[in-house]
């Protein structure tokens, strides 16, 4: 019995939780074109509910990613280029201006180029030994806020770095993202929308989906190029969905 419980508490690998964050990325950014700026109506609310899932999976992966990787360099380096790609396709999706001097501070490239950051940071204070402590704090905090105008913006890092330092917790992994998930929710309240700052309390539904983490990474290791490839690929889609329905327009808030 003690096992029986055991396999049903712990059945998800990391396959599937990236599966379920791609299912949920893919309800949020089409949530986004049928029913643009955040609309406070029952139906975009609850799907945007869902959407909350990815992030947080995304966040939590970096952090396992991080630790069990092999070669740091290499997937720092992955993920570097998976954010030059994905930014590309992330305003092409959405219809943003590639010059970063048109339009607004906000949702400028996507949030592959946070979660990049973040694992910059991690190397710096894990693996590079020739940098003083104050230099690294400053290096740091440059890179942080240099992720200010993505999606998510500095608080896709500040969370995987808080994430990472309780790492082999999720209890404490969620203190410290709900935490800063919550700052996030406060700016965007009365900055980007009301209506987007409620809707952020659908990241609390990952602590269940998580719970159910079992690991193991599963035996489909082309999931984690899967990956790499439909986020783009997906948005390049949208993209000209968005082209087609309401023509080259911003969609993005």
């Amino acid at each position: 019995m003690k096992n029986t419980d055991m396999n049903i508490r712990n059945i998800f690998n990391s396959n599937y939780l990236k599966l379920i964050a791609i299912i949920a990325m893919t309800i949020d950014h089409a949530t986004d074109l049928l029913f643009p700026g955040f609309p406070s109506q029952p139906a975009p609310l609850v799907l945007h509910f869902v959407g909350r899932l990815t992030a947080p999976i995304m966040w939590f992966f970096v952090c396992e990613g991080f630790h069990y990787t092999k070669d740091v360099k290499k997937y720092m380096m992955r993920l570097g280029v998976f954010a030059i790609i994905s930014h590309f396709a992330y305003c092409f999706g959405f219809g943003i201006s590639l010059n970063p001097f048109e339009g607004g501070i906000f949702n400028r490239t996507s949030v592959m180029y946070p979660l990049f950051i973040a694992v910059v940071i991690l190397y710096i204070e894990n693996y590079v030994t020739s940098l003083k402590k104050w230099q690294k704090i400053l290096i740091n905090t440059i890179l942080i806020f240099s992720a200010f105008p993505a999606d998510w913006s500095c608080i896709a890092v500040l969370a995987i770095l808080g994430m990472y330092s309780v790492r082999g917790n999720l209890e404490k992994q969620m203190i410290k993202m709900t935490g800063w998930v919550f700052c996030y929710a406060v700016v965007s309240y009365f900055f980007v929308s009301k209506t987007y700052a409620i809707e952020l309390i659908g990241i609390l539904m990952v602590y269940p989906v998580l719970k159910l983490y079992n690991g193991e990474r599963g035996k489909a290791k082309w999931m984690k190029w899967f990956f790499y490839l439909f986020y783009p690929l997906h948005l390049v889609i949208i993209g000209i969905i968005r082209v087609l329905v309401y023509g080259n327009v911003n969609i993005c808030l």
